[in-house]
C-alpha cells in the first residue's frame, strides 16, 4: 500500500465514520474541495451537498470556480447569503474577527442544511489550521459541533495536496484565497467599501501583470493598512511588480486615492503579526 492509498483510507474512513448524509461548508478551496470529493467518495453525490457562503468578504469570481468542483462530483452545490458585516465583532477587525465571521457563516449554512434533511456539517478544517493560534474561528465550530475529517484524519496541507492531486482534483495546487477582510489590518474597521476596493486593486494588479508579460504569480494580496496599500506578492516578482507602469494610477482607480503603496514580498497570515 504507498502512501498515498494511507492517507485515503485514513480520511475515507474519517467520512464514513460521520455516519450519514453531510454538508460541507465549501470555500472553493483545497481543503474543503478535498472534504467535498471525500464525501462523495465515501457516502455517494446524493448524500452530500456543498455550501458556500456568499458575501462581500468572497472574492470576485471564487464562486464561479467553486461550482466547476461540484458539477464535475454531481453534487447539488447552495450559495446562500451571509452577513458578517451585521456583526459589531467582525467589524471592529479585532485579532479574533475571524470567529464573528465564522459563527455567522456556520449559522447560516448549518440552517439550511437542516431545511434540505443534512444534520451534519463539516468544514475543511486540517491539521496546520488546529495547531495555528491564529485561528480563532476553530473555536466557532467547535461550539457549533461541527465535524472536521480532514483534522480527525490527522491530514496536514501538505497532505491535503498530496492525496488532491492523488485524486486528481483541480484543487490540488490552488494557493490559499482567504476572505478579504484579512487583508484589512487589525483595529481598522471592516466595510463594505473596504472590501470592494481590495477586490478591485486585486484584479488590477493581476491585469497589469499579466498585460506586461509577467508570468508566475502565485500569491497576491492588497493589504489596506489604513495609509497604505501594501501589495505583497511572490518574492521573485517583487521587482518587477514594483516597476510595472500605471500601477498607482491602478490602485487609485480602485479606491486608493490618496493612499501610497509599496510592493514587498508574500508571507501568509502577516496581519497576525502586525501592530
Amino acid at each position: 500500500m504507498t502512501s498515498d492509498d494511507i492517507l485515503e483510507r485514513r480520511l475515507l474512513d474519517r467520512v464514513r465514520a460521520l455516519g450519514g448524509p453531510v454538508a460541507v461548508a465549501y470555500s472553493g478551496g483545497a481543503d474543503s474541495a478535498l472534504v467535498l470529493a471525500a464525501a462523495a467518495r465515501a457516502l455517494g453525490p446524493e448524500r452530500v451537498l456543498a455550501v458556500t457562503a456568499v458575501s462581500e468578504s468572497l472574492a470576485d469570481g471564487e464562486l464561479s470556480r467553486a461550482r466547476h468542483l461540484t458539477d464535475d462530483l454531481g453534487i447539488v452545490h447552495l450559495a446562500p447569503r451571509t452577513d458578517e458585516l451585521s456583526q459589531a465583532g467582525y467589524r471592529a477587525n479585532g485579532p479574533d474577527r475571524c470567529y464573528f465571521c465564522k459563527s455567522e457563516v456556520l449559522d447560516t449554512i448549518t440552517a439550511l442544511a437542516h431545511e434540505h434533511g443534512f444534520d451534519l456539517v463539516a468544514t475543511g478544517t486540517n491539521a496546520d489550521d488546529a495547531a495555528d493560534p491564529h485561528r480563532p474561528g476553530i473555536r466557532a465550530g467547535r461550539e457549533r459541533g461541527i465535524r472536521t475529517p480532514l483534522l480527525d484524519a490527522a491530514l496536514t496541507k501538505a497532505d491535503v495536496r498530496r492525496l488532491s492531486r492523488h485524486w486528481s482534483l483541480p484543487t490540488w495546487d490552488k494557493p490559499a484565497t482567504p476572505c478579504l477582510a484579512s487583508r484589512v489590518r487589525h483595529g481598522i474597521e471592516v466595510t463594505s467599501y473596504r472590501l470592494a476596493r481590495i477586490d478591485r486593486a486585486e484584479k488590477a494588479v493581476r491585469a497589469l501583470a499579466a498585460g506586461a508579460g509577467v508570468r508566475g504569480m502565485r500569491d497576491l494580496r492588497v493589504r489596506d493598512l489604513g495609509d497604505l496599500a501594501r501589495i505583497e506578492v511572490d518574492p521573485a516578482l517583487v521587482v518587477r511588480i514594483a516597476a510595472l507602469p500605471g500601477i498607482a494610477e491602478a490602485l487609485t482607480e480602485a479606491g486608493f486615492a490618496g493612499v501610497s503603496h509599496r510592493v514587498e514580498a508574500f508571507r501568509s497570515g502577516r496581519l497576525n503579526f502586525e501592530a
